[in-house]
């Protein structure tokens, strides 16, 4: 099969860690990136990265571009997406990870620059129009007549999601709140500032643990509809730089004991649910899971039990690269489906 040809819109952490993924992987092909940052310095931030390490290839700037591994992968510096070159360079798939279009009237600019799909890599704004798809959960649901732009829902969604299916497929989930134990991000200051809509995520993020608001859970409800209305959740942004964790509490259905579930988990995770959920009965802590690719790593010894149909379940992630690493499965699976579609006509 063709290579997937892929532009990175956005060169943040999500953008540069799909990238860093993809490089290597022989069913892609990079064929530009956006950003307003000059190319000289994004080299730069792709070379070195404090969390994940150096890169494990060789990168040079050009006036124009960054050269990887002796190929130059053109960079441009367009605030309308609109501008871009995508069709002329045969753009299948642009990662949107500005977070700035997240909405279809902003994605859809890179339609009309000439690229065939967008994957925004963040929840999106337009859920009556952008299908939101998690891989492993709902991603084979994935319609090329319909689906150019779709949304890969958050770093946490794909954590929590495939957990809460395995959960709800085999006992039946009635109820649910999710607390996620998150790393801090770029959007959170190092110091005390202002911060209009959440004041509490103004304060210093590497002297506090800060409470705050997440639709993860809820927008587990986009992928698996039957949940709707049983979960909600909310955040810990806590002073870590990477890997976050999933305190899932829940009620089922179907009575059952704590050690029925952590057989199920690791029968998905073996499974129907392999290379997305991973399952450990170590003594693991979070550095343990730096640059893990999975999606959610149960963790069998941190759940508790308190009677037959009331538990509380642990996953781990990492935030950063087993997200990245899913926008690349994403992109697969619609390429692949549309290939097949293709085929049949």
């Amino acid at each position: 099969m063709a290579k997937v040809k892929v532009a990175v819109n956005g060169f943040g952490r999500i953008g540069r860690l799909v990238f860093r993924s993809g490089i290597h992987n022989p069913d892609f092909e990079f064929l530009g990136i956006n950003d307003l940052v000059p190319p000289d310095n994004l080299a730069y931030l792709l070379k070195y990265d404090s969390t994940h390490g150096r890169f494990s290839g060789t990168v040079e700037a050009k006036e124009d571009g960054i050269v990887v591994d002796g190929k130059l992968i053109p960079c441009y510096s367009m605030r309308n997406p609109e501008e871009l070159p995508w069709g002329k360079s045969g753009v299948d798939f642009v990662v949107e990870s500005t977070g700035f279009f997240t909405d279809y009237e902003g994605a859809s600019k890179h339609i009309t620059a000439g690229a065939k799909r967008v994957v925004i890599s963040a929840p999106t704004k337009d859920p009556e129009r952008i299908k939101t798809y998690v891989v492993g959960v709902n991603a084979h649901e994935f319609d090329p007549a319909k689906d150019v732009i779709v949304s890969n829902a958050s770093c946490t969604t794909n954590c929590l999601a495939p957990v809460a299916k395995v959960i709800n497929d085999n006992f039946g989930l009635t109820e649910g709140l999710m607390t996620t134990v998150h790393s801090m991000t770029a959007t959170q200051p190092t110091v005390d500032g202002p911060s209009k809509k959440d004041w509490r995520g103004g304060r210093g993020a590497a002297q506090n643990i800060i409470p705050s608001s997440t639709g993860a859970a809820k927008a587990v409800t986009l992928v698996i509809p039957s949940l709707k209305g049983k979960l909600t959740g909310m955040a810990f942004r806590v002073p870590t730089p990477n890997v976050s964790v999933v305190d899932l509490t829940f009620k089922t259905e179907k009575a059952t004991s704590y050690a029925e579930i952590c057989e199920v988990m690791k029968a998905a995770s073996e499974g129907e649910l392999k290379n997305v959920l991973a399952y450990t009965d170590e003594e693991v802590v979070s550095t343990d899971f730096l640059t893990d690719a999975h999606s959610s790593i149960f963790d069998a010894k941190a759940g508790i039990e308190l009677n037959s149909n009331f538990f509380k379940i642990v996953a781990w992630y990492d935030n950063e690269w087993g997200y990245s690493n899913r926008m690349l499965d994403l992109m697969k699976v619609m390429a692949d489906k549309e290939a097949s579609m293709m085929a049949t006509v």
